[in-house]
């Protein structure tokens, strides 16, 4: 199907269910209950799983297939966000100029970028990379404040010229109001609610928008893994010296590589401007470039559907367990004695709410020790678990004779 075998039409099919099921499997508890804080089913989450899932896809192209590390994929993701947000000020409010010209403005970027920090492996590339996306924030926070707002931001305005014509999304404000992104007049904000036997079920427009490019940017990437360049550059992570020896320049492959991976992290940006019009120079920070390298190792690195894992555990850390308090654990061990309570309220504190990063750091060091290959091989480890299990059974049913 769709020149995949048969294992990765599988996964594509499995990934897409997951797409559209979303917002179902993602709110386990109904509305009113005490666990409904947990439910991460809403659309701005959503969304930020599946464009962080591109965003980590793109990096693992590079950092799974080749080995070579990049501290600056934040500054293809600023990128991306800005030119989206011109796109969307001076052309269409229609998200489809954002997308297609902030994939294009961060492929550029990455180029450039990546003909200089390529000269360089190992640590020395990895340091290259970070030292332009710090260059890239610097630019953006003080030295471009007319292009890119600033400290304040970029964002749409009333004033905004918006050539295109109004049918494709052009045109000014809608009733003295700023308009909103859309796709061919379908905002992306809006969403329609379903309530079932005490759950409530919210579909976004926005979330499958970005669900369906997050699907595309999945497919190439297995198409890449699967093709004779990613074997070129699996061949680079196992031994690049050996291949220069051989008379092959692989820096072309590399180069190419990196445009990929910065052109996802654009897309990702673009995505990001159309989800939030407002955009700063915070995005090129380097803690976002850290934040995809945690994802990528999280979920498993060379791995296809890893790294959409690793978004998503990350991004729900961040949103839902960083919302419980002291207050909550007070209700959860209102059951035990006050001494007991007031214990495990002490004991457990520290790691959530505002410490949640102590809980994902513990989190992190647990994967890299005890499961290398991320969350993909925890997975694959129950999945022989139970295969072992079910042969035993078998064996035992069927003694040979």
């Amino acid at each position: 199907m769709l020149g995949l075998n048969k294992k990765d039409a599988s996964l594509l099919v499995v990934v897409a269910i997951l797409v559209v099921c979303a917002p179902i499997l993602l709110n386990p508890f109904p509305e009113n209950s005490s666990l409904a804080q947990f439910n991460a089913g809403y659309p701005d989450l959503m969304q930020r799983f599946v464009i962080f899932g591109i965003f980590a896809i793109g990096f693992n192209i590079l950092f799974g297939l080749t080995g070579y590390l990049s501290f600056g994929h934040a500054a293809f993701l600023g990128a991306g966000s800005y030119a989206g947000m011109w796109m969307m000020k001076l052309l269409s409010i229609n998200v489809i100029p954002a997308i297609i010209f902030s994939t294009v403005i961060a492929g550029v970027i990455s180029l450039a970028i990546g003909w200089i920090s390529l000269r360089r492996s190992g640590i020395y590339f990895s340091i290259l990379t970070l030292a332009f996306a710090q260059m890239a924030f610097a630019l953006a926070a003080s030295v471009l404040t007319p292009i890119t707002g600033g400290e304040t931001g970029l964002q749409t305005n009333l004033n905004d010229p918006r050539i295109l014509p109004e049918f494709l999304g052009g045109g000014s404000a809608v009733d003295g109001n700023i308009p909103k992104p859309s796709l061919f007049g379908i905002e992306m904000t809006a969403s329609f609610e379903i309530p079932v036997a005490g759950w409530l079920w919210t579909f976004n427009w926005g979330y499958y928008i970005c669900g369906i490019m997050m699907l595309i940017a999945f497919y190439v990437a297995i198409r890449i893994f699967r093709s004779p360049f990613g074997l070129m550059l699996k061949a680079v992570k196992s031994n690049q010296q050996r291949m220069n020896y051989t008379g092959l320049n692989t820096r072309p492959y590399m180069l190419a590589c990196f445009v990929i991976s910065g052109m996802y992290a654009g897309l990702a940006g673009g995505l990001m401007a159309a989800m939030d019009p407002q955009v700063g120079a915070e995005r090129m920070q380097w803690t976002a470039s850290g934040e995809v390298v945690l994802m990528t190792i999280l979920g498993g690195v060379g791995t296809l559907i890893g790294p959409v894992l690793g978004a998503g555990l990350i991004k729900y850390f961040e949103n839902i367990f960083s919302k419980i308090n002291k207050a909550t654990l007070e209700v959860w061990f209102g059951v035990f004695p006050d001494w007991m309570s007031d214990f495990f309220v002490t004991i457990v504190y520290p790691f959530i709410g505002k410490g949640w990063h102590l809980t994902l750091g513990l989190l992190f060091m647990g994967i890299v020790i005890f499961l290398p290959g991320g969350l993909v091989e925890g997975g694959q480890r129950i999945r022989k678990l139970f295969n072992r299990k079910s042969s035993d059974a078998s064996a035992k049913a069927n003694p040979a004779e």
